[in-house]
């Protein structure tokens, strides 16, 4: 690990404090920083580089912030296997579990070694209109088409490797990895899926019919959604990030990416760790 690449949630309170710590600790131990957009100006002696430049050029990603922070940093990758570490700069996050305050541990820990990788598994989408492609995007959390300025539900129609398998009459309809399971696929009412499942989960939100549970299948499945009525105004959100309006006919493509994002984990992580912090498992008081 020679150069690092930063990218701060510059408006979360303590970034300032966390980028200055950071510069020290990197030129303490002989590192070059480079950062984009707002992060560069708030970091001391840092390399300012275009944000589609960035991935090309580091060895290794901080993202500081949260777990939206660490998404954003994921798609600036676009596939390339650069590890990422995620530090906090509040709560703990699923994906961000370092502490800012152990974030110098963090860094000597890269340089040295001291890490294991989980390769998290990213879907892959494809909007299709009437035979031509209208975008291409990749969500390490999760795929959801739905949300609009009307009460009433829409119609989707979900085809897995070809196959006829449910029409769900909802709200909308989520896809997530295994990552994205405990993000609004959990509120959605899905189950938690250990990163090292390979599986989607495919979630109705709020179906009509009280027989659409959750399905788990294998993320080796091809899956489509074709948008078969509506009558709002609907959105193909990636990540959280909206992507085109998706509209009656329109078909949503998704598979498993040949490229996962790899994540940073110090010695000390424990994935159920995370989960009972997050989740506030208590366990038995017996």
């Amino acid at each position: 690990m020679k150069t690092i690449g930063v990218l701060a949630n510059c408006h979360k309170p303590g970034a300032a404090a966390a980028l200055k710590r950071l510069a020290g600790s990197a030129g303490k131990m002989g590192l070059k920083l480079l950062a984009c957009d707002e992060t560069a100006p708030m970091l001391p002696r840092c390399c300012a580089v275009a944000a589609r430049e960035l991935a090309g050029r580091i060895d290794a990603l901080v993202a500081l912030g949260g777990d939206g922070t660490l998404l954003r940093g994921a798609r600036l990758l676009a596939g390339r296997a650069v590890p990422v570490l995620g530090v906090n700069l509040g709560r703990l996050g699923f994906m961000t579990s370092v502490a800012a305050k152990d974030l110098g541990r963090a860094l000597k820990s890269l340089v040295t070694g001291r890490y294991s990788i989980s390769k998290r598994a990213v879907a892959e989408c494809r909007l299709v209109r009437g035979g031509r492609t209208l975008g291409r995007y990749r969500a390490l959390n999760d795929i959801v088409i739905g949300w609009g300025a009307s009460s009433r539900l829409m119609t989707l129609n979900l085809r897995i490797d070809g196959e006829q398998v449910a029409t769900y009459h909802c709200d909308g309809l989520i896809v997530a990895t295994p990552t994205g399971s405990t993000a609004h696929a959990l509120s959605a009412g899905g189950p938690i899926l250990h990163p090292d499942c390979a599986s989607f989960v495919v979630c109705a939100i709020c179906p009509h019919t009280l027989s659409n549970r959750p399905l788990v299948l294998s993320d080796r499945k091809r899956l489509e959604v074709e948008v078969t009525r509506t009558a709002k105004n609907l959105i193909l959100s990636v990540d959280g990030q909206e992507e085109p309006s998706v509209e009656p006919g329109d078909r949503v493509e998704i598979r498993r990416s040949a490229r996962d994002v790899r994540l940073v984990q110090l010695p000390d992580y424990s994935y159920f760790s995370v989960l009972r912090h997050k989740l506030n498992w208590r366990g038995s008081s017996v």
